[in-house]
This record gives C-alpha cells, structure tokens and sequence, in this order.
C-alpha cells in the first residue's frame, strides 16, 4: 500500500510518469524503505495506464469484494433516508445528557460524608 501511495503521492505532485527513484525518494522522506522488485512490478503494471482509468477499475473491484458488515449499513443507509440518520442524532444527545446529569449528582454528594 505505500509503494501504491507514493505512486499516487508523485502523479498528484504533477509527475505523470513517476520512476522507481522517485517513489524510493518519496518512500524515504517518510523514513520508509522500498524494495526494488516492488517498485519495478508497480511501475511495470501502471507503465502507459491513466492513472484516473486504473482507480475505477480498482474502484469497481472494492464494489464487488465482502467487506463483513460495512456493505449492509451502506445499503441501508439509502433506503432509511434523513429519517434514520435523524432519529439516531437525538438518542445519542439524551444519552449524553443523562451522563451529564449523573456525574453532577455524583458531584453534589462528594462534599457530605456518612457519619455527620
């Protein structure tokens, strides 16, 4: 993943056709090294792709993986609307309030002890 990155790090910084010592630069500035037989089959997979055209196709592929339980509140998200989203604002105020309230309760009887 941070051959990958720094990949996209230099096509962003404006070189479109990044070379295995400039991803081994980026890779150092961070304090990172990189192997040169994962440089080379990077670049040799990406040599004379777009790099917009490779992201979609990598997009798609995430589409289609499992990925446990994050796919069903994805979907589920859509089909509730703003109405789930919004019941779900003022249940986690009111659980906050009562925590605030407790801990003042607690507070008041921090001053008395039990034998006065």
């Amino acid at each position: 993943m941070k051959m990958i990155a720094a990949y996209l790090l230099a096509v962003l910084g404006g070189n479109t056709c990044p070379s295995a010592d400039d991803l081994k630069h980026i890779l150092g500035s961070v304090g990172a090294e990189a192997d040169d037989e994962t440089v080379e089959f990077l670049l040799n997979e990406v040599k004379g792709k777009d790099i917009t055209e490779l992201i979609a196709a990598g997009r798609e592929k995430l589409a289609s993986a499992p990925c446990g339980g994050g796919a069903v509140a994805a979907v589920a998200a859509p089909a509730g609307g703003a109405a789930a989203g919004g019941g779900a604002a003022p249940a986690a105020e009111a659980k906050e309030e009562k925590k605030v309230e407790e801990k003042e309760e607690s507070d008041e009887d921090m001053g008395f002890s039990l034998f006065d």
